[in-house]
């Protein structure tokens, strides 16, 4: 039976109504919302939107649910914090194109605060990204730092994707548990975490040793540059050490999404933080 046969009468964890109200209009600057500074972070799928429900620093603003995925979370006891709007799957289609994999739950919420550098705890390994622009690669990342239990990711203001939409889908929930803190200059940023004792290693393939050679200490702080360009002169110039990563096969050059899993993986085992 699919979403729009379905019509069940249940509540949400808390006593919630779910509620048919009105009906889900496309905005025509939905787009220049997701995209703009100004507008609210937008969320889809299970993992994205159920990650944010369950973070109470996150401030949920509306919330599109299909009936299956209302009645998944009632299931899961998952608390939708606001009352919903239930509507049919291809209402969300709509909102976020025919590509967008929502799994019938959309969200719009506030940006989580950015902390600055100087509150970020002088342990374990942080993950600093230098311009890196397509969001499926920083959300990857993302989703990979959560898993080594990184302590925050470092990215620019500009050059890089804002925190909402397809980045936030292929974080698949690991918004809510790593920062994201954004500055305005990296090598300025890099040099605050050079004074507040964090090794700082730059990853490029000219590097002068392999970083499985690189004799490692905490806080670790790694840097990954973008596809093609790499790590830019000045940001691989304020890094105390630039490693690259050696490949025994053909292909030399990972996907910087995967280079930051091969470089998370030596860094945790040589830290001994696995």
């Amino acid at each position: 039976m699919s979403d729009r046969d379905r019509k069940p009468s249940f509540r949400s964890k808390g006593g919630k109504p779910f509620e048919k109200g009105r009906k889900f209009v496309r905005s025509p600057s939905w787009r220049e919302r997701e995209s703009g500074s100004d507008g609210p972070v937008i969320l889809y799928g299970w993992h994205t939107v159920s990650a944010a429900l369950a973070n109470p620093a996150r401030q949920i603003r509306k919330l599109y649910l299909t009936e299956n995925a209302a009645r998944r979370l009632a299931e899961e006891n998952i608390d939708t914090r606001v009352t919903p709007e239930i509507v049919r799957p291809n209402a969300i289609d709509q909102r976020l194109g025919p590509d967008a994999v929502h799994q019938g739950l959309l969200a719009e919420a506030d940006p989580l605060p950015s902390p600055g550098i100087d509150a970020l705890a002088a342990e374990g390994i942080v993950l600093v990204l230098d311009q890196i622009t397509d969001p499926h690669n920083v959300g990857a990342i993302m989703r990979s730092a959560a898993a080594f239990a990184v302590k925050a990711i470092v990215t620019t203001a500009r050059h890089s994707p804002e925190a909402t939409g397809v980045l936030a889908k292929s974080a698949s929930g690991a918004l809510e548990l790593v920062p994201l803190v954004t500055v305005q200059n990296l090598a300025r940023a890099l040099n605050e975490l050079n004074d507040r004792g964090f090794m700082t290693v730059g990853l490029d393939s000219q590097g002068a040793a392999d970083l499985g050679q690189v004799e490692l200490h905490q806080p670790l702080a790694l840097v990954l540059g973008a596809e093609g360009k790499g790590l830019r002169q000045l940001t691989r110039e304020t890094c105390r050490a630039v490693a690259r990563l050696d490949t025994p096969g053909e292909i030399k050059s990972l996907n910087v999404s995967n280079a930051a899993v091969l470089a998370l993986y030596i860094g945790a085992t040589r830290l001994g933080l696995m």
